[in-house]
């Protein structure tokens, strides 16, 4: 379809919008609007443009007969600070304090806006990693995989602690909580994962780590690599966690004699290379 330059950059934007970390040929954009490559070259550029001063994300391009354009999500200083700012805002109810140490988070979690803001943030972190799948255990980390997945373009892959007979043969191991010192079992379809897959793990809130540690071990049964690990609340504990390298948005410290929580900015501003005191303004 032959469109304006107006027209084809609205047109063109919500496209690379829809195919976040999928390479397109310069010879698709040509071909779908009947205009010339060095055309096509120059709205990427105004596009490209766009999107680092809105903090949209990044528009990386690829040279030679097989390039092409790749948009890569990724949000910046500014609304991270706003968005931790209104979670933090959002929980600190006292009424969200639940029965073990718990936190109710199901109806942030159930929110488009926060949900994919969260995901894009989180998906920020891990730009420059080469991921093939989003792991999470279910079930309210479900939402908050899809989140990051639809920002990363690769499938999610949910963990379960019983075998159903639709998913065909399993792999299943023991693993010890962190919190209950309790020996608990989860399974995952054989299917699931390759060897040699790169999976970034991911939770809605993580108090010891056990856990994360499980599906750590778990990805190694089917040969696959972590690549990452990333939870939306971690709780603040004099105990150390079962695993260290993880991304947390928020931490929750729980004074119990007064029945008072506490929400602040977890570590994320760390591996978004922002000064914490940008984040914590």
């Amino acid at each position: 379809m032959k469109l304006k330059r107006s027209s084809r950059l609205v047109d063109m934007t919500e496209y690379l919008l829809r195919h976040p970390h999928q390479v397109i040929p310069l010879s698709y954009f040509s071909e779908r609007y009947e205009s010339a490559k060095s055309s096509i070259s120059e709205d990427l550029t105004i596009i490209k443009e766009n999107f680092e001063s809105q903090e949209i994300g990044q528009l990386q391009t690829q040279a030679g007969a097989t390039g092409g354009v790749c948009y890569m999500p990724c949000m910046g200083c500014t609304e991270a600070k706003q968005l931790l700012s209104d979670l933090q805002s959002q929980m600190t109810q006292k009424e969200r304090l639940l029965p073990g140490g718990y936190l109710y988070m199901t109806d942030i979690l159930g929110k488009p806006d926060y949900i994919n803001a969260i995901g894009r943030l989180i998906a920020s972190v891990f730009i420059d990693k080469k991921l093939d799948a989003v792991m999470t255990m279910e079930t309210k980390g479900i939402p908050l995989a899809y989140a990051v997945a639809s920002q990363c373009s690769v499938p999610v892959v949910v963990v379960r602690r019983s075998s159903k007979v639709t998913e065909g043969s399993t792999v299943s191991i023991n693993y010890i909580s962190g919190s209950s010192k309790r020996i608990q079992t989860m399974v995952l379809p054989r299917r699931s994962l390759k060897e040699h897959a790169r999976v970034l793990i991911v939770d809605d809130f993580m108090k010891a780590g056990g856990t994360m540690k499980g599906m750590m071990n778990l990805t190694k049964e089917f040969g696959a690599e972590v690549a990452g690990m990333a939870v939306f609340v971690e709780k603040n504990d004099e105990r150390p966690k079962l695993v260290d390298q993880y991304v947390s948005l928020l931490k929750l410290s729980i004074l119990e004699q007064e029945d008072t929580l506490t929400i602040e900015n977890g570590n994320v501003a760390k591996w978004l290379s922002i000064p914490v005191s940008q984040i914590n303004e």
